[in-house]
């Protein structure tokens, strides 16, 4: 009798979210102007004001949401607050600027991991664009870098931290779906939302 194998695991909600974003990540990659000639002041400025309304708007669907899974912190994990500290920095009142309409829906625990997992992401990839923004423009956490830099040398680690989170919400075939779904959605509303604020390249 030949020997009894084991079925093979299932794809973990990390590979799925990985995989249904790629080609969504990539391309909104490719039009940031971060490493642009074109990045000036003025322009990182108004990159920024079209950041604050997009994720402070998500940001506070997430904060009233009732499907945040237990156990996940996510008054640590805003990022909004240190938007508004750069924006006051550059001289802006992020009380006047517009907030974003069309965001993604969070429905489901599933869901809620799919936005969460971009803005994580979003957050591991500043530590890059900080260093440019450091070395182009002379902007630290204290005059209006603070938004790449929001966890500092703890970035690393509370990247490893969600991830592990991730791994420990049980998601069958249709939640892992959703998450990627939620994310994929959180991509394009960025992008669209950049895009109407004429800061993509």
């Amino acid at each position: 009798m030949p020997p009894v194998q084991s079925p093979p695991a299932a794809p973990s909600v990390l590979n799925d979210l990985r995989a249904g974003t790629h080609t969504l990540h990539v391309a909104l990659e490719q039009r940031l102007p971060f490493f642009s000639d074109t990045l000036d002041l003025g322009f990182y400025t108004r990159l920024l004001s079209a950041y604050f309304g997009f994720y402070q708007a998500l940001e506070d669907r997430l904060t009233h949401s009732a499907f945040i899974p237990s156990g996940f912190d996510l008054a640590a994990r805003l990022k909004t607050p240190a938007l508004v500290q750069d924006l006051r920095a550059l001289g802006v009142d992020p009380h006047a600027l517009p907030r974003c309409q069309h965001l993604p829906t969070v429905r489901s625990e599933a869901q809620a991991l799919g936005v969460l997992y971009v803005l994580e992401g979003a957050t591991l990839g500043g530590n890059v664009l900080r260093k440019r923004v450091a070395e182009h423009l002379g902007l630290d956490a204290d005059n209006g870098g603070a938004f790449l830099f929001v966890y500092g040398e703890d970035t690393g680690q509370h990247w490893k931290a969600f991830i592990e989170f991730l791994g420990s919400v049980p998601l069958d075939a249709t939640g892992r779906s959703e998450a990627a779904q939620a994310a994929c959605s959180t991509f394009s509303c960025f992008e669209q939302w950049l895009d109407r604020q004429e800061v993509l390249l």
